[in-house]
């Protein structure tokens, strides 16, 4: 296990006294950032898929000041490592990479709040350690996303062979100057506002000879090949002791990315969290609500996290667990 003093913690000179956060994993780094109290209380943030932590960049000063949160990179994406070569990127693994760097900042009890694929893996990370999630914040995410059952083989034979084409393939990196992936970057995305493109750009892209070139992994374009069954995930979604919170977006997830087979279980899955007893809101905007118009979730995020968590000054008597950083 990684403790504390395997963790390299810099301070950035900025007015609002951002950190840059490494942990050592067994292929490389997982880099992030840290915003808060020392002994605040913990919130881990997890970003969407080809995103990185930048994400979180306005939406993080709105929220309560007693929190200390800390935003990684996922590996393949902005300024964490990659893969192996020829390791397949699946959701298990990012709940094992959450797992190590929670015992790096060794913290015992800790609320996460994930957007999209980040809401998933706070999905399954609760449902496995729910001794250790007090609070959960799904942002524009269902916290899991069923296959149908007759279609797992196919999707799993079909990523299998994405990643040996991958493979044989001679691939040349590509440059380009900061304006032309920024355009890139807002073509691809064009529900981000360029405000939000210049957020997630700043960790996005890597420095090389003749311009920059974008950071994430290519291999996180795969299709996954480790699937879950409506049955399974409910199971899983049954065994979340926190409490929830899932905002959703009226032109979000659902609407732009969700494939159809998929849509389908949307309202099984809503139920089940209703069944929970957690808070089921929806805000107008689209899938990156919280980092282009972060005003229309903060209130909500700020409500339900001093409702349910035990929020105090740092420093008190009662504070809640700490970081040893």
């Amino acid at each position: 296990m990684q403790t504390a003093s395997s963790i390299r913690h810099f301070v950035a000179s900025t007015k609002q006294a951002v950190s840059e956060l490494i942990v050592p994993v067994p292929w490389g780094q997982m880099k992030g950032k840290v915003w808060g109290p020392d002994h605040g209380h913990p919130v881990l943030c997890l970003h969407g898929w080809s995103d990185n932590c930048g994400t979180f960049n306005t939406l993080i000063p709105l929220l309560p000041k007693e929190c200390k949160y800390v935003a990684m990179d996922m590996v393949g994406h902005g300024l964490s490592s990659h893969r192996p070569p020829g390791v397949f990127y699946t959701f298990p693994a990012y709940v094992a990479d959450m797992r190590r760097v929670v015992d790096a900042l060794q913290w015992k009890k800790f609320s996460i709040i994930g957007h999209s694929m980040g809401g998933n893996i706070a999905g399954t990370f609760s449902a496995l350690y729910p001794e250790m999630v007090d609070a959960v914040v799904l942002l524009d995410s269902y916290g899991f996303l069923p296959t149908d059952l007759k279609e797992i083989p196919n999707v799993v034979r079909q990523g299998i062979e994405e990643m040996l084409q991958y493979e044989k393939k001679e691939r040349k990196e590509r440059v380009y100057t900061y304006e032309t992936a920024l355009e890139r970057l807002l073509v691809a995305n064009p529900a981000l506002s360029e405000q939000s493109a210049h957020n997630l750009l700043e960790r996005g892209l890597v420095q090389v000879d003749g311009g920059v070139r974008f950071s994430r992994d290519f291999r996180i374009n795969l299709k996954g090949i480790v699937r879950s069954s409506l049955e399974l995930l409910l199971e899983l979604q049954s065994m979340i002791q926190a409490h929830i919170l899932v905002v959703l977006a009226e032109d979000g997830f659902v609407k732009r990315f969700m494939e159809p087979d998929q849509q389908k279980f949307v309202s099984t899955i809503l139920q089940g969290y209703r069944d929970l007893n957690a808070l089921v809101a929806q805000v107008e905007g689209d899938h990156h609500v919280h980092l282009n118009h972060p005003e229309a979730v903060a209130p909500l995020i700020c409500d339900f996290l001093r409702d349910k968590v035990s929020l105090r000054l740092p420093g008190s008597a009662e504070s809640t667990e700490t970081s040893k950083l």
